[in-house]
């Protein structure tokens, strides 16, 4: 299946662009490097999972995307304490995060089951 026909993947990747667009002015490069790459991760990884051929691997990237969704919130918090992001805008991102955590690991364990299923 094609990232961009899974749900999971379209609310990563808008999610993504959102805080790209959001710290488009920060001047604290470094800070804004590492929210982007973590953020930016997260669609990433989904999509390099899901041309993996093995559902091993499958399972992998996604899991890695999930981990990369804790990273994420855990800088968005940050950002939120030192006054870089706005609080409305910080909770409304950690709970897109963890909603598309919870995705994640639904896709992960109809992976995990098919796989055992023999399908």
């Amino acid at each position: 299946m094609k990232c961009e026909n899974l749900e999971v993947w379209k609310k990563a990747a808008a999610l993504s662009a959102d805080i790209y667009l959001h710290l488009a002015e920060l001047k604290d490069f470094g800070f804004k490097d590492q929210l982007t790459r973590s953020g930016l991760s997260v669609p990433s990884n989904i999509a390099e999972g899901m041309e993996r051929i093995s559902e091993q691997e499958k399972i992998r990237f996604l899991d890695i995307a999930r981990a990369s969704t804790a990273e994420a919130a855990t800088q968005i918090y940050i950002g939120m304490k030192i006054g870089y992001i706005q609080k409305e805008a910080g909770k409304k991102w950690i709970e897109d995060l963890d909603h598309i955590a919870k995705m994640l690991s639904s896709l992960i364990g109809t992976i995990k089951q098919s796989r055992t299923q023999g399908n």
